[in-house]
């Protein structure tokens, strides 16, 4: 799902209807981060970011611990963390 169709789901009115889905995602990746389950925010993607979660995403997975430093790895770390997300959604 992109940004802005979680925020069409959500039912989120303008203004900053991005914004406010970043900030609830953040809060999942914490959460995810101190149940040790995969972040489900992976799942999400930026329409401008050719597929990928916008930078913020990165940042925090690197804050949280989650993902290496060097952001020549961050794309590789996100595809496994988009396929065990999709995992453990499955199991629900």
């Amino acid at each position: 799902m992109t940004y802005h169709q979680v925020a069409e789901t959500l039912g989120l009115q303008p203004p900053r209807i991005i914004q406010q889905v970043a900030l609830a995602l953040e809060e999942t990746m914490r959460e995810d981060a101190e149940a040790e389950q995969p972040f489900m925010a992976a799942l999400v993607v930026s329409r401008q970011g050719q597929g990928l979660p916008a930078r913020g995403f990165f940042d925090l997975a690197v804050a949280l611990g989650r993902f290496p430093e060097e952001p020549a790895r961050h794309i590789e770390a996100w595809r496994g963390e988009y396929r065990h997300a999709l995992a453990a959604r499955g199991n629900h």
